[in-house]
């Protein structure tokens, strides 16, 4: 079964969902806005990327400009940053056993699916 980390107010994260749903593929959503990942799973998110924290950071967002844009931080502190902001985590993020994936663009999702 494949994870996603989903943000119900992104199109794209919207429309992997469907996409899934309309393929049969059996998923789990985990709202990420909602239920915000703690740092052990944000660092357990990152390795199965194998991104680091400043490359998840969604640095086109307002919040990102404003606040974090001159800072220069830790990976920690970027991963404090993510948990406490998660609406700078790129999204979606699919998760299939120990590997993982950002949801973009559709083709990428459908191999990470049949692969």
């Amino acid at each position: 079964m494949i994870k996603v980390l989903h943000n119900n107010s992104c199109s794209k994260s919207r429309a992997i969902l469907e996409h899934l749903d309309e393929n049969n593929v059996a998923f789990e959503i985990i709202d990420f806005i909602e239920h915000p990942l703690t740092v052990l799973e944000m660092k357990t998110v990152l390795k199965k990327l194998h991104m680091s924290a400043d490359e998840l950071i969604r640095k086109s967002e307002p919040l990102f400009k404003e606040k974090f844009a001159n800072q220069t931080l830790s990976e920690d502190e970027w991963i404090d940053v993510l948990v406490e902001n998660p609406s700078l985590i790129q999204r979606p993020i699919l998760i299939k056993g120990e590997v993982a994936m950002v949801g973009r663009p559709i083709e990428n999702v459908k191999y990470f699916i049949d692969n």
